[in-house]
């Protein structure tokens, strides 16, 4: 009977039969065949890097995904509940990178020294889009807050139900420490800033929700975030697609709330 080959030595055979005739063909190759896959640097100079599956790959940067929105426009809570919310669920933490902008379409003016605000559905959407942003403010870790905002906007009042999605996905944020930020300085402080990255905003926003994707808004990346963000997501990564990237179809947003 012929001897057995171990695997690890034909998978290393196949592979030198593969690359070139001649042991170290590529001009910056000075290794011997067995270490050609011991490091994505080595890999790289012996040109076999698509030859070795288990070589470690650097990491893929995020989608980055800004929604600038208010709290009680139907089309944000719309996008929000049935988009943004599934699809960071459903995706990898280190695949997308979510920043909440609670504003959209209100405005500001400076009284005597202190901001005012007049938001387009009335000072319950003001009121709301406070509570989110001291939410934010508080919680500081994105895991922590984002599960109690879905909670507030797919509830059937943002602004009166902030104790129950507390004891539900935060328990461990003080609702005091919300209420002092909403009611004092702070939460007017973090709206005048909502409010200047929102006019900074370039293109102009006409809408909301208005969707950045990675430093740009387009009608087109608008259209496919709204249509399937999930399916954007995954078409825009870099790196390696997880299982949910197999197939995508979500419910269409209506339109959005103009100024």
């Amino acid at each position: 009977m012929a001897p057995t080959v171990p695997l690890p030595v034909l998978a290393l055979v196949a592979l030198v039969a593969l690359v070139a005739p001649g042991l170290g063909g590529a001009p910056g190759c000075h290794r011997p065949a067995h270490l050609w896959c011991s490091s994505p640097e080595i890999a790289a100079a012996c040109q076999v890097g698509s030859r070795c599956p288990e070589l470690p790959h650097p990491a893929a940067a995020p989608v980055q995904l800004s929604l600038y929105y208010e709290s009680l426009c139907p089309a944000c809570r719309q996008f929000l509940v049935l988009e943004l919310f599934p699809t960071w669920l459903l995706l990898p933490a280190e695949m997308l990178n979510v920043t909440l902008v609670p504003y959209g379409n209100a405005q500001e003016r400076n009284v005597s020294g202190k901001w005012d605000f007049q938001c387009q559905h009335g000072p319950e959407e003001c009121l709301g889009n406070m509570i989110e942003a001291c939410l934010m403010n508080e919680a500081k870790n994105f895991s922590t807050y984002f599960p109690v905002i879905f909670c507030l906007e797919s509830g059937s009042s943002v602004t009166k139900n902030l104790e129950a999605c507390l004891q539900i996905y935060a328990p461990e944020l003080d609702r005091d420490r919300v209420t002092a930020c909403v009611q004092g300085d702070t939460g007017l402080a973090l709206m005048h800033q909502n409010a200047q990255l929102t006019e900074a905003l370039d293109p102009p926003h006409q809408y909301v929700p208005w969707i950045v994707i990675n430093g740009k808004h387009t009608d087109e990346l608008q259209a496919q975030a709204e249509a399937s963000l999930l399916g954007l997501v995954c078409q825009l990564y870099q790196g390696e697609k997880p299982e949910a990237c197999g197939g995508s179809k979500a419910p269409k947003t209506p339109s959005g709330c103009r100024r």
